[in-house]
């Protein structure tokens, strides 16, 4: 994706099943679990460079004592800060002759997370995980999550409705108060309902915290929940969970043994860290959690029934890594099923045409798309060779000779600091970020084909890509997009909330005001600001109707118009996936809000209205 956007945050748990002395003596050190956590996170980089935070329970610290350690930090190396800031702090532990049992971040149950802020807030205060404290330790609370609510105002009057008062309206404090206020509910009606059978002190607090049930906390706190999440936590007597929307749309994965049980927001991360075979990780299933009680107990439930499950198809595309068996065959296969399109935009020459990608994320689908080309390539040298003379071996080796010219055309020179510049000067700077492969295209003769995953916002292929492919004089250049096109806003998590930087919708807009048909846009705003106060359940994406007069193909050729600089010597031509093909490709995730407008959710129906009537009414912040 040559437009960067932010993606969703990663979440990382670890739950050791075996007292401390055990991973000491099997792995010679003490901190396994540790260490653990901070390969999870940082095999997660990908997923939130913002800030990152990570967070320690332990399960038998005596009275007097901390059992719950938090660590935070902002910025692209926050992971190394963060454990930086551990280590040194285990230490001076040490080096004060403290017993390694009470050394900090010594414990059973981690909590990690990765953070990128797509809702305007950031900040250390907005960085996970969140604690809710208190001298009950079954009544503290360690929260951590990737998610969106699009429903938080709701669930804000919820709370307040119960007399609570809480300190901010952004949806993760929202979320440990409802939290904590269930789990004070039941751990009060726990704590009556013993002291009638007279127990009392430390038997009756074993007893609360050996009965608490945080699958009830959970499954009735999320009924009110609109969004995409996974939330992962634990009380400060080590009862931790797991827990994913029942609409699937943020991914999350687990492994358990005799000894660990992992949950993150990757499959491959999980195999990768803990060296074990794809069959052995599990996917938490839309409305799943995953329950480890204080006693080592493990359960894996179905909280909430799945509501016709969409998970999210980005993840697939762009946004998790494509170490993942299935994830790399589907970037393949979406690559491939590009080829009839491919092959029609260069007229079906081969010989004239030289194919390649925009580093560094589209490679997979590159390797699908040159695979469908010698596919292709090959039917066409059978069926010219048995056409031929089979004594003319002169005319068969020229036929076999052919081949689908692949290059590394496009290279991702550095990371420049445009920001230093002003106006024009910084789109002069942007026009270098990419570098191209000199001596690989015949200059008037030869067609450039370079395949990206997605097309977003489109500025770095119109201030970069392009005007440096052009540069090789070829006769055209065909951008290929292995997504669709992007038409709608995210709401669940992703930063792509604001209508107006979607070229496909600039596209729509364009050709609509160019045909004199104004009339649907001013329609498209009317329709949307008279459900402003319907609640969301009756809420219907009216933006549709912005796309609906033109074909994909005429929005395809504007973009192309679009992101053609001034000056380029060559046609452009751009070729979009089908949502067709999307689903062939990736068959088990069907989330595809981006491009078609159907949100899984009623709250993403009217978050895109909401969207589209700040674009039209000209407000920079869409959220």
């Amino acid at each position: 994706m040559v437009d960067q956007i932010k993606h969703e945050c990663g979440i990382a748990m670890v739950r050791l099943l075996k007292p401390l002395c055990y991973y000491r003596e099997k792995y010679g050190r003490g901190n396994y679990g540790l260490d653990v956590l901070y390969l999870l996170m940082e095999k997660q980089h990908n997923r939130g460079q913002e800030g990152a935070g990570a967070a320690c329970i332990k399960l038998d610290a005596s009275p007097g004592s901390e059992y719950i350690f938090r660590e935070r930090a902002m910025g692209s190396g926050a992971i190394g800060e963060v454990f930086s800031n551990i280590h040194r702090q285990v230490r001076e532990a040490a080096e004060s002759g403290m017993p390694c049992e009470e050394y900090p971040f010594y414990g059973e149950v981690f909590i990690g997370h990765l953070r990128y802020s797509t809702t305007g807030r950031s900040g250390i205060s907005y960085t996970h995980p969140f604690l809710r404290r208190n001298n009950w330790r079954i009544r503290n609370l360690c929260l951590a999550g990737n998610f969106n609510l699009t429903n938080v105002d709701e669930v804000f009057d919820i709370i307040v409705g119960r007399g609570q008062h809480p300190r901010h309206n952004a949806d993760t404090f929202i979320i440990l108060e409802q939290l904590g206020y269930l789990l004070d509910a039941q751990v009060q009606q726990l704590r009556e309902r013993f002291k009638e059978q007279g127990l009392m002190g430390k038997e009756l607090n074993a007893s609360i915290e050996g009965a608490l049930d945080m699958e009830a906390v959970i499954r009735q706190a999320s009924q009110s929940w609109d969004g995409g999440f996974v939330i992962c936590g634990s009380t400060g007597s080590g009862d931790a969970f797991v827990f994913r929307d029942r609409w699937g749309i943020r991914p999350a994965f687990y492994y358990m043994d005799e000894e660990i049980v992992v949950a993150a927001s990757e499959r491959a991360v999980i195999q990768t860290v803990l060296d074990v075979e794809t069959p052995s990780v599990q996917e938490l299933g839309p409305g799943e959690g995953l329950f480890v009680s204080a006693a080592g107990d493990i359960s894996v439930s179905q909280v909430l029934e799945p509501d016709h499950p969409k998970p999210c198809s980005f993840e697939r595309i762009y946004f998790s890594r494509g170490s993942d068996r299935d994830i790399y065959r589907e970037r393949k296969e979406l690559g491939r099923l590009l080829v009839p399109a491919i092959l029609e935009s260069i007229n079906y020459d081969l010989d004239h045409t030289v194919f390649s990608f925009i580093p560094n994320t589209a490679e997979v689908a590159y390797y699908g798309m040159v695979e469908g080309l010698n596919r292709y390539l090959n039917g066409c040298k059978a069926e010219a060779i048995s056409a031929v003379d089979p004594s003319d071996s002169q005319k068969i080796s020229e036929i076999l000779s052919h081949s689908v010219r692949t290059e590394k055309l496009a290279v991702k020179d550095i990371k420049l600091r445009t920001f230093i510049a002003e106006n024009d000067a910084r789109n002069d700077l942007a026009a270098h970020v990419y570098d191209i492969t000199y001596g690989t295209v015949t200059p008037g003769r030869d067609s450039i084909v370079v395949i990206d995953d997605s097309i977003v916002r489109g500025t770095t292929l119109r201030q970069s890509i392009v005007k440096i492919l052009g540069r090789l004089d070829p006769v055209s250049i065909v951008i290929v997009s292995s997504s669709p096109q992007v038409r709608f806003p995210d709401c669940y998590g992703i930063d792509m909330s604001r209508m107006g930087e979607f070229i496909a919708f600039g596209a729509a807009i364009e050709m609509l005001r160019e045909s004199g048909r104004q009339w649907i846009i001013d329609s498209v705003y009317a329709k949307c600001k008279a459900q402003e106060n319907l609640p969301k359940e009756e809420i219907v994406n009216h933006v549709k109707e912005i796309y609906a007069p033109f074909t994909d193909r005429e929005i395809s050729e504007k973009i192309a118009r679009m992101v053609t600089p001034e000056g380029c010597p060559c046609q452009v031509k751009v070729v979009y996936q089908t949502i067709e093909g999307l689903h062939l490709a990736c068959p088990g995730h069907a989330g595809d809000w981006y491009f078609s407008g159907d949100y899984p959710t009623p709250g993403g129906n009217r978050l895109v209205n909401r969207a589209f009537i700040n674009y039209y009414e000209g407000r920079h912040r869409e959220r």
